[in-house]
């Protein structure tokens, strides 16, 4: 059974005036990717459905990224098949969808991640022009946050930083992915800006294959929540293990979160998943997550947060 489901990033949404346009943003992108994969393409689907992401600035990743320390943007993605084939770009700056250019890296190069100034060349000889993702009000926030930060004279400390988080967490913390299933192949992407103020070259979780992305023949995932937590427990890879194990998708996201939770408590971490039967699965141990997805027995897709 063919489906997809998209994910606009786990935390708190404080703005309750602000879910109505999250919950519009993912549903608008499940329905860009859907139209993808009625054509009979997963890898379509998920490109497209994670640019529609990339390009709303209510979320973290492409235009309207959060900025790192020093007032820049560099951004994490990465893009994978159930052959194992996967691609990903890490601390790239100047492009406009670098889930675009993680596909690119998967089907032009050898490699699986590019990062930095390599990253961005390569975007370049594959075409991708220059662009600046940085908004006004992402500006605004990370005066606002850094000037808050560093008025504790510690401002190279994550305690402080994960004290800012805890305050702000709408605007601190937010991944956008997509899982989709075209019957044959399982696909799996997810793009972010990272975690506002983090120190410059700090990577992620999400351009990690097993930690934020991951697909296999069993199922595929994508994470989102604090980087770290993800990266040490292998978060993506492990919800697929339970997969394999023979739990179904609903169940293998309940039973990943729940490792997330014992070992790091809540707030930290949700994901989206489709098994290898179609099942969709998602699950979360923030407040707010917002998801959508569509399946072929569906006429409107769901949508909720």
């Amino acid at each position: 059974m063919v489906a997809i489901i998209v994910h606009g990033g786990a935390g708190t949404v404080k703005k309750e005036e602000r879910i109505p346009k999250v919950l519009d943003g993912v549903k608008e992108a499940v329905l860009a990717g859907w139209k993808e994969l009625k054509r009979g393409s997963a890898l379509d689907a998920v490109e497209e459905a994670v640019k529609s992401l990339e390009d709303n600035p209510l979320f973290n990743a492409g235009t309207g990224s959060v900025l790192t320390i020093d007032g820049k943007v560099e951004m994490d993605a990465a893009i994978m098949r159930s052959n194992l084939e996967a691609g990903a770009v890490a601390a790239i700056w100047g492009v406009k969808n670098p889930i675009s250019v993680a596909r690119k890296v998967m089907e032009k190069t050898d490699h699986v991640l590019l990062g930095g100034e390599g990253a961005l060349k390569f975007a370049r000889l594959m075409g991708f022009e220059g662009y600046n993702p940085i908004t006004e009000e992402r500006l605004k926030q990370w005066q606002e946050l850094r000037s808050k930060l560093l008025k504790t004279g510690e401002a190279r400390h994550w305690k402080k930083l994960s004290a800012l988080i805890r305050e702000y967490p709408e605007v601190l913390r937010s991944t956008v992915g997509a899982v989709a299933f075209d019957g044959e192949d399982i696909v799996a992407g997810t793009s972010t800006g990272g975690v506002f103020l983090k120190m410059f070259g700090r990577i992620g979780d999400t351009p990690l294959i097993g930690a934020g992305t991951y697909a296999n023949e069993f199922a595929g995932v994508s994470a989102t929540g604090i980087g770290e937590v993800m990266i040490k427990l292998v978060l993506a890879k492990t919800a697929a293990d339970f997969v394999r194990f023979g739990l179904k998708a609903p169940e293998a996201a309940a039973a990943t979160i729940s490792i997330a939770t014992n070992y790091f408590g809540k707030g930290v971490a949700g994901l989206i998943m489709i098994d290898k039967e179609g099942n969709v699965g998602f699950s979360k141990n923030t407040k707010h997550m917002s998801v959508a997805y569509m399946k072929e027995d569906m006429k409107e897709p769901y949508v909720g947060i």
